[in-house]
C-alpha cells in the first residue's frame, strides 16, 4: 500500500465509487459478502488498492497546501517538479496565528521585526507521495490564496 487506508467514515461516503470499483474486479455485492467472511485478507487487500486509487486521484489534482500552528504558517505550492514553500515565524509567543485574535494580528503586522519569513524549494522524489506526507503531518489542501498573496509581496524564488 503506497498510502494509507481511507478511514471507514471515509469508505462510507465513497460507497458508491467502492460499488463501481468492485465491478470493475467482476466482483458483486454478494461475492464480496463472501470475500469479507471467507477470505478477509482479500477483501483487506481490495480495501487497500480502492484506497490508493482514491487518494492517487485526490493528490494529483492537489496544488496547494497549508499548515498552520500557533507560530507557524507553511505555505506550499506543489509546481510540476518542485515543490515552493514561503514559511512564516511569529516571534511575538503571544499571538496563536490558530485563533482569530492572532491571524488578525499578522495581517496587520506581516511586516514588522515580530515576523520572519523563508523560502524554500524541493524537487519531488514522489510528487503524490510528497504531498500525502505533508498531509499526514497536518497540512491542508487549499485553494493557495494566502500562498498567491504572499508571492505578491515578498521575493519568492
Amino acid at each position: 500500500m503506497k498510502y494509507r487506508r481511507l478511514t471507514q467514515q471515509q469508505l462510507e461516503e465513497l460507497q458508491p465509487e467502492f460499488v463501481n470499483f468492485l465491478a470493475t474486479q467482476s466482483i458483486t455485492g454478494e461475492e464480496w459478502k463472501n470475500l469479507k467472511e471467507d477470505k478477509p485478507s482479500v477483501a483487506e487487500d481490495e480495501l487497500d488498492v480502492f484506497s490508493d486509487l482514491i487518494w492517487e486521484g485526490v493528490l494529483t489534482k492537489v496544488t496547494y497546501l497549508e499548515n498552520v500552528s500557533e507560530q507557524h504558517m507553511h505555505l506550499f505550492y506543489c509546481a510540476e517538479k518542485e515543490m515552493k514553500l514561503i514559511s512564516v515565524k511569529i516571534l511575538n509567543p503571544e499571538i496563536d496565528l490558530t485563533t482569530k485574535i492572532g491571524f488578525n494580528w499578522f495581517k496587520k503586522n506581516w511586516q514588522s521585526d515580530f515576523v520572519e519569513y523563508l523560502t524554500a524549494t524541493k524537487t519531488y522524489v514522489d510528487i503524490n507521495l510528497d504531498k500525502f506526507k505533508l498531509i499526514e503531518q497536518g497540512a491542508v489542501i487549499t485553494k493557495g490564496d494566502l500562498y498567491k498573496w504572499f508571492e505578491t509581496m515578498i521575493e519568492v524564488k
